[in-house]
Order: structure tokens, then C-alpha cells, then sequence
């Protein structure tokens, strides 16, 4: 079976290394689907989740906070500032953040505050998304 070498990290940990058949991811631009031997690439990836479907046919979720994607025929590799496994998603905490940066939102003073306040709000949100696509398939 033909697979691909997935390394997911953080700025403090390695998230997921392993083997798989496919990853999906949000590429800037749109959906993002990899699979083995794919032409080498280097993009910018938005808040969402990384979908890589493992060896063995299961699949495991992370969310990322945005980043940085490196492709290679053999490697793919994510890294973001901040990401999430998705059974380690707590939607109690992800929708008191959200609920603290659209309070921050209201109350931004500046431009910077208001920009800081809605890229908080597009992450939050994204995770929220992540977690429910998350809890869907498990």
C-alpha cells in the first residue's frame, strides 16, 4: 500500500507523526487533499482541521490555528503556532474563548485591537467547527 509520512507540529510538540494514505487540510485558497507522491508544495494553510487518514483505514483529527504546509512525494508536513488533537478538543473552553474575543470586539479601541479581536474570533470559530466535524465521526 502506497502511504505517505505525515508529521503534524506545534511550536510545543509534535502532534502526529506517522504513516498515511491521504490528508486534507485548509489551504488558503481552498480544500487541500494530499496523497502519495504528490508534487512538492509550500503554502499557507488557514485555521481548520487536518484530516489524515492512517494506514490502516481509521482516521485522526487535529486542529490548527493556521500555518505553514511543506509537501513533499514522500512527507507532508504541518506546522502551526498552535494545534489541537481532536480528542483533546474541549468545546466548554473553545466557547468561552470565542465568547472572550467577541467581548474583546466590542470593546477594541484601535484598528490593531479590532484586527487581533477578529482573527481570535476566526480561529475560535473554526475550532468549534473542527470539534463538530470531529465529534461526527467518532
Amino acid at each position: 500500500m502506497n502511504t505517505i509520512h505525515v508529521d503534524v507540529v506545534s511550536a510545543e510538540e509534535s502532534i502526529f507523526s506517522g504513516e498515511a494514505r491521504f490528508v486534507a487540510l485548509p489551504g488558503e485558497a481552498g480544500e487541500l487533499g494530499i496523497l502519495p507522491k504528490h508534487t512538492p508544495l509550500i503554502t499557507r494553510i488557514k485555521p481548520g482541521s487536518v484530516r489524515i487518514e492512517l494506514a490502516d483505514g481509521s482516521e485522526e483529527f487535529v486542529f490548527v490555528a493556521g500555518g505553514i504546509l511543506e509537501v513533499q512525494p514522500d512527507r507532508v508536513t504541518v506546522l502551526s503556532d498552535t494545534a489541537i488533537r481532536g480528542a483533546d478538543l474541549d468545546d466548554q473552553k473553545a466557547q468561552e474563548a470565542r465568547a472572550a474575543a467577541e467581548e474583546a470586539l466590542k470593546n477594541a479601541k484601535s484598528e490593531i485591537d479590532i484586527a487581533r479581536a477578529q482573527s481570535e474570533l476566526a480561529i475560535m470559530a473554526a475550532q468549534i467547527a473542527a470539534l463538530r466535524k470531529y465529534r461526527q465521526k467518532h
